[in-house]
């Protein structure tokens, strides 16, 4: 099992990678399989129509997470790293207005938005609860092609052979790696043999696939990419859109901070309080649909950011080398919950998203503390275990209450595991692999009213205003 860091890191836009990012993706794997032609069709057939259906969690939740106009965007021919948030708006309402989509080196297409993007509450497609279909027609409305995607969670889909393969583990991997560790167990077993950390197996694997400069230009790419994120959440003022009045807050304490340190108050609570701040920030820009970075998911994605900047800014001995360990190790962890469990709240609920995020960022931490790596994966297990059964219930939909806090305590957590596992010998009761399997298990026992529907929790006990 190969899963490289930048499939764990992937810069894109808020407010969520399974609603958001995943269909923007679909739409151009759609319109991708378009332009080859490579698909049974009459030979004088034009495409000339599109529709889109949402369905499951995405057509629940969909219109507080931006999924209709995720599609827009995607059918446009955008991408979550191309597009320019300014530049949305703009692109949506020309749609709205002409009724059309002009992707790049397609032919116009007639796609109306009310009319051809459809929220089915009443069918749920058979893989996964993140499903859509994308269908194109001819001028006469004769059916040319369709096809099924899954939005599994981080940004990552997979059409239904696809996802078949994946639920059956089917081995996809093309180019060997050194170290293909699929658990927990097997990656200390490699450690142990290796006499290498986490993050130089990992280093090696992803070596395999490309060059030494490729890999750090990546790793410092995807922390600038999260350490911008932080600045501009600090910075921003106002509403979050979608109804619910929700204001940025993280700019108001990032001043109340600066105000404290330079009358050199002493606060013992301060270093908490930037890492709630730092991971508020980021979950702030993902609500407005600003730059992100997918960690492991855009609901989760101000945990790992949060963690390595306080680890930057409160170290003695930070280094930029010490920013790849970080990441390479945070993305080795995540790899195993995605393989073994789930990183989607649509299936699993938030302990598969900030429960994962924590878990990763602890492991993260500890490793560049110093930690074995029997401490790192202590450190881990720690975080994730004090998650589990944590249920995903966004009010209006929306990935705001309770997500924008709920990472800032995601990351207090993740500190806190890693520093236990500092303080002991890696020798431990619960094992990372016991816990992985644990969420799993808990997440297909959980109604599905708690699994990013928005039908049970805090969702529908608290009245929107």
């Amino acid at each position: 099992m190969f899963l490289s860091v930048f499939d764990v890191f992937k810069i894109g836009i808020g407010p969520s990678s399974s609603h958001t990012m995943g269909p923007m993706v679909a739409a151009n794997r759609f319109l991708d399989e378009l332009a080859t032609g490579q698909w049974p069709r009459p030979a004088t057939a034009q495409v000339a129509a599109l529709a889109v259906s949402l369905h499951g969690s995405l057509a629940f939740t969909g219109i507080g997470h931006g999924t209709g106009r995720a599609v827009i965007l995607g059918l446009s021919g955008y991408t979550p790293a191309s597009i320019d948030p300014d530049d949305i708006e703009a692109v949506i309402a020309r749609v709205e207005r002409l009724g059309r989509v002009e992707p790049p080196g397609h032919p116009s297409y007639r796609f109306r938005p009310a009319v051809d993007l459809v929220y089915d509450k009443q069918h749920v497609m058979p893989g996964h609860p993140n499903g859509l279909q994308i269908a194109a027609y001819d001028a006469d409305g004769g059916l040319l092609l369709r096809r099924s995607y899954y939005s599994i969670g981080g940004g990552f889909v997979l059409e239904e052979s696809e996802l078949a393969a994946l639920k059956h583990k089917t081995p996809r991997d093309t180019v060997p790696v050194p170290y293909p560790f699929e658990t927990a167990a097997q990656m200390l077993g490699m450690a142990k043999s290796s006499g290498l950390s986490i993050a130089e197996m990992k280093r090696s694997n992803e070596l395999a696939r490309q060059s030494e400069a490729e890999l750090d230009a990546g790793l410092d790419r995807i922390w600038q990419a999260m350490s911008n994120c932080i600045d501009r959440g600090m910075s921003q003022e106002g509403q979050l859109p979608g109804g619910l009045k929700v204001r940025r807050r993280a700019k108001a304490i990032r001043l109340q901070l600066e105000a404290e340190r330079s009358r050199n108050a002493v606060n013992p609570l301060t270093a908490n309080d930037w890492l709630a701040l730092y991971a508020m920030a980021v979950n702030e820009e993902n609500a407005g649909g600003g730059k992100v970075v997918t960690a492991p998911t855009n609901g989760a994605a101000g945990v790992i950011p949060s963690v390595l900047r306080y680890y930057r800014d409160f170290a003695t001995d930070w280094t930029e080398e010490g920013t790849r360990t970080f990441l390479l190790t945070a993305a080795a962890v995540g790899g195993i919950i995605k393989h073994n469990a789930s990183i989607s709240g649509a299936e699993v609920g938030c302990q598969g998203e900030v429960g994962s995020a924590s878990a990763m960022a602890a492991a993260g931490l500890c490793a560049v503390m110093g930690g074995t790596p029997e401490q790192v994966e202590n450190a881990a297990e720690i975080a994730l275990e004090h998650h589990l059964g944590m249920t995903c219930d966004p009010v209006g939909g929306l990935v705001q209450i309770p997500c924008i806090e709920r990472n800032a305590f995601g990351a207090v957590k993740a500190v806190t595991a890693a520093s236990l596992a500092m303080k002991g010998d890696g020798v431990h009761s619960v094992a990372l692999d016991a816990c992985v399997e644990t969420m799993r298990q808990t997440g297909r026992d959980m109604n599905e009213r708690y699994k990013e529907t928005s039908l049970g929790g805090l969702a529908v006990n608290v009245v929107e205003c």
